[in-house]
């Protein structure tokens, strides 16, 4: 090839073109992946310099094997991709019965979670001090209606009046869960 090899190169890439999409699509089983790589051949040959271009002896050989190092490429990409997933899901991913189970809710699952969040966080800004703060203990701190009767200084039926008062607010406005 001369000083125009590119040129030479790519002409004969454009003859030959309809041939390579029909090897390809043999090999891989996919007309649709053929034309990724025959695309792919030609912005390697784009990306060749004149100087390497001119050492091209056969450019049809030349082609074939651009092509067929794309798809050893493909396919060792799709061996490591596949590695690296199985160790993340090995890693990162519970399974029961063959089955995989995620701790992650569903996106729908998070926002319904969250509206409900927002939900009892402004149900429980209605409430007085005293309904809160007997809710919090009980239920976040686990305190009985004795104990949370003995903190607040008042009677423990004032206790299961408060947690009543929140509970209702809490199911009118909020819903069962």
């Amino acid at each position: 090839m001369g000083t125009r090899a590119k040129t030479e190169l790519l002409a004969v890439y454009l003859d030959r073109r309809p041939e390579l999409v029909r090897h390809f699509t043999a090999r891989t089983r996919s007309a649709d992946r053929a034309e990724d790589i025959v695309q792919d051949i030609y912005v390697r040959i784009d990306a060749l310099s004149e100087a390497a271009a001119a050492e091209v002896l056969n450019p049809l050989a030349f082609l074939y094997k651009v092509g067929g190092n794309l798809l050893l490429d493909a396919a060792r990409q799709g061996r490591r991709s596949a590695t690296r997933e199985q160790a993340w899901s090995d890693t990162w991913v519970d399974s029961a019965d063959g089955l995989s189970v995620s701790d992650t809710p569903s996106p729908e699952d998070a926002a319904w979670a969250r509206l409900k969040l927002d939900q009892v966080t402004a149900t429980l800004e209605t409430l007085s001090p005293n309904v809160r703060t007997a809710l919090r203990l009980h239920r976040v701190d686990g305190l009985t209606h004795a104990q949370i009767a003995a903190q607040l200084g008042v009677s423990r039926s004032s206790v299961e009046k408060y947690l009543s008062t929140a509970l209702g607010a809490l199911l009118s406005r909020v819903g069962w869960p």
